[in-house]
């Protein structure tokens, strides 16, 4: 669903939860979190380290077996400075990955972060949201029930 904006400018409808595929990562149906209150995107890494100018993390999500525990390694990354929700702000690594949603590819940076106390592995904020999607939070899967259809 589109909406027409009075700029003339469509914006996609999405949901507070969806599911999402990272081409550039080999992941699919990965659960997302919508978050407009969280500037940046996030994905559930651990053990981050950097080795010779090489960043290592594992990724983590016990609903999908397949890529729980699975190994990347990054050689364009970024360090970022983040304000968590507690007000607490936290260095992380930035890589640049995609996003596939709604059948369209985007580019998107991902803040690797320790997410094991949280429900959904990929946290989606403003700064991918921004120009692309309006948020209703009566809706949940949008993307990912038309992937099905």
């Amino acid at each position: 669903m589109c909406i027409l904006l009075p700029c003339g400018m469509d914006k996609t409808v999405i949901g507070r939860f969806d599911k999402a595929d990272f081409p550039a990562l080999h992941l699919d149906d990965i659960a997302i979190k919508i978050d407009t209150g969280a500037y940046t995107s996030s994905i559930h890494c651990e053990n981050i380290y950097e080795n010779d100018g090489v960043l290592e993390c594992t990724f983590l999500d016990e609903e999908h077996p397949l890529y729980n525990g699975k190994k990347f390694t990054f050689t364009d990354y970024d360090i970022v400075f983040v304000r968590s929700s507690n007000g607490i702000i936290q260095k992380r690594y930035q890589v640049i990955s995609t996003i596939k949603i709604f059948n369209k590819v985007y580019k998107i940076s991902l803040s690797l972060s320790s997410r094991q106390e949280m429900r959904f592995p990929v946290l989606i904020g403003r700064k991918f949201l921004t120009k692309k999607f309006m948020v209703d939070t009566e809706l949940t899967d949008v993307s990912y029930n038309l992937k099905q259809q």
